[in-house]
This record gives C-alpha cells, sequence and structure tokens, in this order.
C-alpha cells in the first residue's frame, strides 16, 4: 500500500491559547484559526490540527491522559484509499468521510485517518557542508552561520506511541498496512516505515504499561543539524523547557532535540534522517543510553574563550567546601 506518511497529528487539548501558541513559536504556519482551534502548517502542508477537548467532532479519546485523537496517514492515490478500506473493513468499521477520507482504528485503540496527501513539493536547499578532500558544497564569500536565518519546520517526519502491546500494534501495521520494520529495541518495540517513504521511521512503538498509552512525541524534520541547534536555542531562548538533547541518535541517525509541551506530550526538532529501502536488514539492540544517542549536548549558557566557561567559579567553590 503507498501510504507516504503522516500528514496531520489531531489534538483535543486543555489549553487551546497555550498550544496555538506552543506550536506557533515552534514554527508551524497559523491556519484557519478560530476560537475553537485550527492548523499549524510545514511548509509541505503537513500539520498539527488543534481542538478543544470537548469537541464532540472529534475521535472517542484513549481513556488515558493522552491529548491526542487521531493519526491522519496521506497515501499516494485513490487505489491505496481503496485497498486500505478493504482490508480493514474485513474486521472493523471504516468510515468515508465527506471529504473522501476514511477514518477507522487500529488494534490498539488509537484513531486513523487516510487520505490523499495534502503533502505539496518544496524546493529548498539543505544544509552545505564544506570538508577538505571533497569539493566545496557552499562557494567562497557564501557565509553559514547567521543570526536572520530563517527556520520553518519542512514536514511532519514522525509519531511515537506508548502502546500496552507492542508485538500486536506492530503486527497490525505490517500484517495490515505494509509497513516495514527498520530497526528494532529489544523487549521495547520496532521502528516502522510505510511503503511510500525512504525515512528510516514514520512510526516508533513503545511497549508501556496500559495507563501511559498514547503519545509519547511527534516531530518535524528540519533543513539540517545547523537549524536544529539554532530552532532549538531560539526555542529555549523564547521560555520553553528543553527535555533531551541536542544529540544525534543512533537508530535513523537524526540528529534530534526534545521539548516539553502543553500537548501533553514531548516534541521533538529533527533532522539529517537516514534512508532505507526494501534491501535493508533491521538491526537489533537492547535498549540503554549508548544505544538510543550516538552523543548528547547539553543547553547551558552562551561562552566565549575569555576565561572559565560559566558556573566554572561556583563549582570550584563547591568542590573547595566538600573537602
Amino acid at each position: 500500500m503507498n501510504i507516504i506518511g503522516p500528514d496531520a497529528l489531531v489534538f483535543g487539548v486543555d489549553d487551546l491559547a497555550a498550544c496555538s501558541r506552543y506550536l506557533t513559536d515552534y514554527g508551524l504556519q497559523p491556519v484557519g484559526l478560530n476560537a475553537d482551534g485550527g492548523r499549524f502548517e510545514a511548509l509541505d502542508g503537513t500539520a498539527i490540527v488543534l481542538a478543544r477537548r470537548d469537541d464532540p467532532n472529534l475521535p472517542a479519546p484513549l481513556g488515558t491522559a493522552s491529548q491526542l485523537r487521531k493519526t491522519v496517514y496521506g497515501v499516494a492515490d485513490a487505489a491505496t484509499l481503496d485497498a486500505i478500506a478493504a482490508e480493514l473493513g474485513r474486521d472493523r468499521e471504516v468510515r468515508r468521510l465527506p471529504d473522501g477520507s476514511l477514518e477507522t482504528q487500529d488494534d490498539m485503540g488509537f484513531a486513523l485517518g487516510f487520505q490523499l496527501s495534502v503533502r505539496r513539493p518544496i524546493g529548498l536547499p539543505a544544509e552545505t557542508v564544506n570538508a577538505p578532500g571533497a569539493p566545496a558544497q557552499r562557494p567562497a564569500n557564501q557565509v553559514a552561520a547567521s543570526d536572520d536565518t530563517a527556520i520553518r519546520p519542512r514536514t511532519l517526519s514522525h509519531v511515537v506511541y506508548f502502546v500496552p502491546d507492542a508485538a500486536r500494534a506492530e503486527a497490525f501495521y505490517v500484517q495490515r498496512l505494509g509497513f516495514r520494520c527498520t530497526d528494532r529495541f529489544t523487549g521495547v518495540g520496532p521502528f516502522l516505515r510505510p511503503a511510500g517513504t525512504l525515512d528510516h521511521h514514520t512510526l516508533f512503538l513503545i511497549q508501556t504499561p496500559p495507563f501511559m498509552k498514547g503519545v509519547e512525541h511527534f516531530t518535524f524534520h528540519l533543513g539540517g543539524p545547523s537549524e536544529l541547534m539554532q530552532a532549538g536555542t531560539r526555542f529555549v531562548n523564547q521560555g520553553y523547557q528543553s527535555f533531551w538533547g541536542p544529540g544525534r541518535h543512533r537508530f535513523g541517525s537524526n540528529w534530534f532535540w526534545y521539548f516539553n509541551s502543553p500537548l501533553g506530550c514531548h516534541v521533538e526538532y529533527d533532522a539529517d534522517m537516514d534512508l532505507h529501502d526494501d534491501q535493508w536488514q533491521a538491526r537489533e539492540t537492547p535498549m540503554g543510553a549508548d544505544a538510543s544517542q550516538l552523543f548528547l549536548f547539553q543547553h547551558r549558557e552562551k561562552w566565549a574563550p575569555s576565561g572559565p566557561p560559566p558556573g566554572a567559579a561556583q563549582a570550584a567553590h563547591s568542590a573547595q567546601a566538600e573537602h
């Protein structure tokens, strides 16, 4: 089935104003906002959709603290929509909505939508790198570092679910929708990609107790690691709390920086994800800090090489006091 990836995530939230401000500050473009919610789009039209928690038009909540109400996948053509409807209609209700999209549930109770993808083509350069021994990607007199760099999320990358039965959840996406496992954390869950993309993953499943069922995080792709570092720094300076990162994952190789959010989940910036085709053989390793990240930075106050780094004097004083 030619499923491309997530077109939108729909949330029913407690604090619509705070969530709207958060997504706008994150870099998404508000579209069609009103008192009851609206869309927040990346450059290609993929989006986060917000509504009030009590909106009667939303699918039912998961019965946990999660505010995610629906994951909408974009597909390449009408034939894929028909194939999904026929396949999933064998054992569950699949509704055809007035706009032609499908709505149903996966085996864990997550509401799913499928629609002809809204993704718009975007023509933007990637981050360039100059390195000895290779042709210059950035010509003479073109400066890479600028405080004025405009940074916008380019496309919705992936979503991560907490699920009470990762094996059953995986079987649904692989056997019923044609997803493939690219890598796996033993006893935790798989990284999955649908047939219509080469991205390392658009869905990651994590085994958790039932009361945690919901979304752990979602993320949008940026244009490169420098954009990620700069966007994350700007986000911190706006007062948002860093949760994990910046760093670089091992599985997927994508750069990451996670933040706390009022949407009841973490929100990530990511960049430079590996691509895989059907020849790839999935790796497997136990979950752990060394397996999860190739390296990890920690955000701290700016410093220039003109003296000790911030906090050094206080740290030295504390060390002397301990002795």
